[in-house]
């Protein structure tokens, strides 16, 4: 087994195996789940981190759902150079038109459509017969194709469709000028042994398969997500579906960090390897999580806080005479840094600059300064800076929306025999805007205060409180989920905010009014 981290494309060319595409769809059918809406620079943070990851396809989003998934899918077809840019659509005219208007700018655009094909969707869903539905799939993907060479038809609900109509269709669309085929699924039912067989079936029908791309799109209703899509890959498919962390609709999607690295792991079993940059995954899985502010289970593979951890004695004596006793990847290759104390408060700003470049962030020269005076602060209050301290003050930066409220101070009064009181001092347009609050407890009193200023009575759905390194003086790293009641969209009108100080009150004020401040972004943009 090999320790290297991935770090290149085409990579099959030298080994000969076969090479995988990775269709990332965190920011389409990802941010479809629960709790997980981005706003536009945000996507765009994400989108870029994709793209440096070595994705080959990102899934933009449904360009027609709404005028912000329009504008996000048509700015990120326009900022990416290195990867294809795809917008999903309905099998449709008007969704097909508005697909190519968001993408048609993009190094590679892709029109990705889609149309069910399971007796069940057909009847109780389309309302159509089954020759409508073989009628409309191919003219639709040939009225696609005038558009865009690179066209993608998916059979929603394929794993449960007549294997001989399934035939039918696509045969027809790749007539029709469908270069990849999509056999994803939909709702998590098959099985690895029954994918296997399904795809090694489908080929066998549908002969026209081998001269394109055949694609699989699993999601983990039942927990086999990823051991689905390794199926379909021994079986000869050449494109995977999958998103960051595997989030998306329901128990959402097959988490692409792990089928990349089971195939990284285990290329000699599935003879097969992706382009994707192994070392890049926990940087791309912490930026989704401090974007959505949704954590990963701490066990989760790959990507989980205690993936590489080791509390037994005998795994870590294993550990210490052989990592391989215990690991059967090392932390690097998925780009998994210890902590460690990098600089101090005497360094200066070309250092810092040099320090975020080597952990791979790419700032402007404002977000340099803001996060360099961020670090300085920091380094006065805590006696070792990580680089954990410097991701999280970075992270948290490079997907800042507008602020239409800035924290000028606050005095908390506080104690077990007294009821709480805040006063917060916030700052709208060169203003100072002042209120004092009671409540129960400082966070709360804190919390109403700034609810007074801003004229809302808004509802916290959560809060969390995390360090982000060891010690007495690490910072705390606050999560703080609001929801606007009267507010417009049908989004639910939920806003996460997140806030970094060694102050944990401090911390979670920042947080919050982080959160006001994307749904003042959010609404005043709708």
């Amino acid at each position: 087994m090999t320790e290297q981290a991935g770090n290149g494309r085409d990579s099959s060319k030298k080994t000969g195996f076969a090479n995988v595409k990775i269709f990332d769809t965190t920011l389409r059918d990802g941010e479809q789940s629960p709790g997980m809406s981005m706003n536009l620079k945000e996507k765009i943070e994400m989108a870029k981190q994709l793209e440096r990851m070595g994705v080959d396809i990102i899934e933009a989003g449904f360009a027609i759902s709404s005028p912000g998934d329009f504008i996000s899918v048509k700015t990120i077809a326009e900022t990416l150079k290195d990867c294809t840019v795809a917008s999903l659509a309905r099998a449709s005219i008007e969704d097909i038109d508005r697909a190519w208007e968001a993408v048609r700018d993009a190094a590679d655009p892709r029109i990705h459509l889609f149309l069910a094909t399971s007796p069940l969707h057909m009847e109780y869903k389309l309302h159509l017969t089954p020759d409508k539905v073989y009628e409309q799939a191919t003219a639709m993907t040939a009225y696609a194709k005038k558009y865009c060479a690179n066209v993608e038809f998916s059979a929603e609900d394929a794993t449960r469709s007549d294997i001989g109509f399934l035939a039918k269709v696509v045969e027809g669309v790749i007539a029709a000028g469908a270069t990849t085929v999509n056999l994803p699924d939909t709702v998590g039912y098959t099985t690895p042994e029954e994918n296997y067989r399904f795809f090694l079936d489908i080929r066998e029908r549908a002969p026209s398969l081998n001269g394109v791309v055949i694609s699989t799109h699993c999601h983990n209703d039942l927990g086999l997500g990823v051991a689905n899509s390794l199926a379909a890959i021994r079986a000869g498919v050449t494109q995977v579906e999958c998103t960051i962390n595997g989030i998306g609709e329901r128990a959402g999607n097959a988490a692409m960090e792990e089928i990349v690295m089971a195939l990284y792991v285990r290329k000699e079993e599935y003879r097969a390897e992706t382009n994707i940059i192994t070392s890049e995954i926990t940087r791309s899985s912490n930026l989704l999580t401090r974007i959505t502010g949704v954590k990963v289970q701490p066990n989760k593979a790959i990507t989980g806080e205690n993936a590489f951890a080791h509390e037994a004695g005998i795994h870590q004596h294993g550990v210490m005479q052989n990592p391989l006793t215990y690991e059967i990847m090392t932390p690097a290759s998925v780009g998994l840094k210890e902590s460690n104390l990098v600089l101090g408060k005497h360094s200066g700003k070309h250092a810092f600059g040099e320090r975020v470049k080597n952990l791979g962030y790419t700032l402007t020269d404002a977000e340099l300064v803001t996060a360099f005076e961020k670090f300085k602060v920091l380094a006065d209050k805590k006696k070792q800076v990580y680089d954990k301290d410097i991701e999280a003050i970075v992270a948290k930066e490079t997907v800042q929306v507008p602020k239409t409220f800035t924290l000028k101070n606050f005095v908390i009064n506080s104690g077990n025999a007294i009821t709480s009181t805040a006063v917060i001092t916030l700052m709208r347009d060169g203003n100072r805007i002042e209120r004092v609050s009671g409540g129960d407890g400082p966070l709360d009193a804190a919390f109403k205060a700034i609810d007074k200023i801003i004229g809302m009575d808004l509802n916290l759905e959560d809060y969390q409180l995390n360090a982000v390194t060891e010690g007495e003086d690490a910072m705390g790293d606050a999560l703080v989920i609001i929801r606007n009641k009267e507010g417009a969209g049908d989004d639910g009108n939920v806003y996460s905010g997140r806030g970094l100080s060694t102050d944990i009150v401090e911390a979670s004020i920042y947080a919050y009014i982080n959160a006001v401040n994307k749904m003042y972004y959010a609404e005043g943009r709708r």
